[in-house]
């Protein structure tokens, strides 16, 4: 009976979709003036209507039929290319609908044939989605159908209980603070992230964590992922040895740095068996890949990363309703923009070019074909699942970590969230979830805004080298450049903008610099000279050059290699901190940045791919500012703020991260958190022949810190001691 009651129910939904489809067309067909459904000398009512419904239901008939097939195969076409080709595919399905009426009575222009397409679909999706998720029953049987097809096949469908799944879920650049304010009351308001407040400290614990000094998503999550991220200076870098810049959002920089990391640890990461990768710049070691950014440049039957957008754009009623969304966003950044400049908001940054199109890509598309994986993830019961959600930091970045903007984007993450977690409850077998974030972000006006030069402008000052006038005329730019020119003992001449390039009497001529911006972070590299270059090279070739950044008002400090001393901190007034020895002259430039500076600039140091000046920006412990070498009014990269303090929100039946009293340092410390709760549920994240192999060779697949890095001697001990003997029990249902 039940049964029977099931089929009837599903029979009137095909029906109602169906009448407003036709309904829709006909509609349309009467604003239209290129779209017709009659013939040309006119025909009966009852005639047109048959003819709308005709053509909505062959149309309805190709979208569920031919639709799947041709998104598969344009699988390799570009994301953004295939989201703009799959209105063009609908509209042509709607003129071979069209062509199907007898009669030929339906028509349409192309351009006006995609218009009708996407509105018909929209409206049919609207209609299928009110009237399933006003029947419970009906959406509960089809998430349970799902989850038993999966179940079968792998075999799971003997009655034996499966081990928990895991689904990391990384919030991108939502630090420690702002997540602990979006989940509590607001005077009379409701927390912003209501899903998540309700999660704190019932089931699940809040934890911050401390980055390392690169606090930026690709020294993060290559951490997080793969266990190592040694030699990951910033979010770019210059390399020497390669003569390249490396950028960890380009694919090939990506796809490199993943296989530098895979090579140190001897696994291929975290998510290695029966894994997900969604959204990340790297795989983890997963096969089940969307949106992947060191696969993404791969061409051929074996990249599998764009296989998430064959998932949520098969469905062209997902297209169109994306296609909306997109395009409000980009008026809400559009008015968002105008409000700040009408009301001359401080500090603030041009949003203007595609910056609108940009930002609704992320916080539109890339968050729907992701949220869309992982609940396809979840239904058909994969074991571990990690997913990136970056609208909060793309927003963050031009609006500020707190502003209005960015308090919008962390509602609609927690409705993400609640999505994923209401697919958890039908999915075939309980689920932990894990929410993380790779880093914070500080806010303060750019470098250049306060200052009125870019860090470039001032390196190039302090080199006696060509610089805008516009730099020139600013003081800081001004000093920067008689400080140059009294150390090489060049007095200024009438009419001249720059120091002569001549060669000095020790040999060496000017070479122009590499400077490099990260955030809050700054590289700076000289490629004519082999190897790092020591701080005396340095002075012989540019006396004015360390003094000029060190004094700066907006420098915090400089990390340079001393021939006599190693590394070497700078500050201004003749500031020094020697991190070999410890021995600090004045007060440490480092002091204001708080606990955990000296040992996350001293790994840095001992970095091959270290520029040979590092600088990062001065910071205010007041009001938490810091002023980034970008273009950006909430940025990450450095030292200083909340940028260095993330947060793990985990479920309370997993072991703590950390022994009591003890801190959470280190992309590669958590990496161990997160494989050894995957231990927990009898899950491993690599396979035991190769983790037993590694352990054997010392290379660093234990639980400590990633091998070679020598954080042993100077982090907490192994993780695998605040392990408890015994795994805690399994709850009968995660949220």
């Amino acid at each position: 009976m039940a049964r029977w009651k099931s089929v009837g129910a599903a029979l009137l939904r095909v029906i109602a979709v169906w009448a407003v489809s036709t309904l829709t067309m006909l509609a349309l067909a009467g604003i239209l003036p290129d779209f017709r459904l009659q013939s040309p000398d006119g025909d009966s009512a009852t005639r047109v209507a048959v003819t709308a419904a005709s053509g909505a239901g062959a149309f309805g008939l190709l979208s569920a039929l031919v639709w799947p097939l041709l998104v598969r195969a344009l699988l390799l076409v570009p994301a953004f290319v295939l989201g703009l080709l799959v209105f063009a595919l609908n509209g042509s399905l709607l003129l071979l609908a069209l062509n199907l009426i007898p009669d030929g009575r339906g028509t349409a222009e192309p351009e006006t044939a995609v218009v009708v397409a996407a509105v018909m679909s929209a409206a049919s999706s609207a209609t299928s989605t009110f009237l399933t998720v006003r029947d419970d029953e009906a959406y509960h049987r089809r998430l349970v159908r799902l989850a038993d097809r999966r179940r079968r096949r792998l075999g799971g469908g003997d009655g034996r209980p499966q081990p928990p799944g895991t689904v990391f879920l990384q919030l991108d650049g939502v630090g420690h603070d702002v997540l602990r304010d979006a989940v509590r009351p607001r005077g009379n308001r409701p927390p912003l992230m209501p899903t998540l407040a309700g999660w704190v400290d019932t089931t699940h614990t809040l934890t911050p964590w401390r980055t390392d000094w690169s606090s930026q998503t690709g020294a993060s999550q290559l951490g997080i992922l793969h266990g190592s991220n040694e030699d990951v200076p910033a979010f770019r870098w210059y390399e020497k040895d390669t003569g390249r810049v490396m950028v960890s959002n380009r694919p090939t920089s990506a796809a490199e740095l993943q296989r530098r990391a895979a090579a140190r640890t001897g696994h291929e990461g975290l998510l290695t068996v029966d894994g997900a990768s969604r959204g990340n710049l790297f795989t983890g070691g997963a096969e089940e890949l969307a949106l992947v950014l060191s696969v993404a440049a791969r061409r051929g039957r074996h990249n599998r990363s764009r296989s998430g957008y064959f998932a949520y754009f098969r469905d062209p009623a997902n297209a169109t309703r994306t296609a909306g969304s997109f395009l409000a966003e980009v008026l809400r950044e559009l008015g968002q923009s105008t409000r700040a400049r009408l009301r001359r908001e401080t500090p603030r940054v041009g949003r203007g070019g595609l910056y609108p199109f940009i930002r609704a890509f992320a916080t539109v598309v890339e968050r729907d074909v992701v949220v869309a994986a992982v609940m396809g993830d979840v239904l058909s019961g994969r074991t571990a699942i990690y997913a990136d959600l970056v609208a909060y930091d793309e927003v963050a970045h031009h609006s500020g970590p707190r502003s209005r903007d960015t308090h919008q984007v962390l509602r609609r993450l927690d409705r993400c969230v609640a999505l994923i977690a209401r697919a958890v409850e039908h999915a075939p077998r309980d689920y932990r979830i894990v929410l993380l974030s790779d880093h914070g972000q500080s806010p303060g006006a750019t470098f250049a805004d306060a200052y009125g030069l870019t860090l470039e402008d001032l390196v190039r000052a302090g080199c006696g080298l060509p610089v805008p006038r516009r730099a020139e005329r600013t003081p800081t730019g001004a000093e920067a450049r008689e400080t140059a020119r009294a150390a090489l003992r060049r007095p200024e001449r009438a009419g001249d903008g720059h120091c002569p390039s001549d060669t000095g009497s020790d040999g060496y001529g000017p070479s122009d610099p590499v400077v490099l911006a990260s955030g809050n972070l700054g590289l700076v590299s000289f490629p004519d000279v082999p190897g790092r270059m020591s701080r005396e090279e340095i002075d012989r070739r540019h006396p004015g050059l360390l003094r000029a950044l060190a004094d700066h008002p907006g420098v915090g400090f400089l990390l340079v290699r001393s021939e006599r001393h190693g590394a070497v901190v700078l500050g201004a007034d003749g500031a020094e901190h020697h991190l070999d020895t410890g021995r600090v002259v004045g007060r440490s430039p480092l002091e204001v940045f708080g606990e955990g500076a000296v040992a996350a600039v001293r790994r840095t140091a001992r970095f091959p791919n270290a520029a040979d000046i590092m600088v990062n920006s001065a910071y205010d412990p007041v009001t938490g500012e810091v002023h980034a070498f970008e273009g950006q009014i909430g940025s990450h990269g450095g030292l200083g703020g909340a940028q260095s303090h993330p947060f793990l929100l985990w479920p309370v039946e997993l072991s703590p991260p950390t022994r009591p009293g003890e801190e959470l340092v280190g992309a590669e410390r958590v990496h161990a958190v997160l494989r050894r709760w995957l231990r927990e549920a009898d899950g491993p994240q690599i396979p035991r022949q190769v983790a037993a192999a590694a352990a054997a060779a010392g290379t660093g697949t234990g639980t400590g810190a990633g091998p070679g890095t020598g954080e042993e001697s100077r982090r907490p001990g192994p993780l695998a001691a605040a392990s408890p003997a015994v795994p805690p029990p399994l709850p009968d249902k995660t949220r």
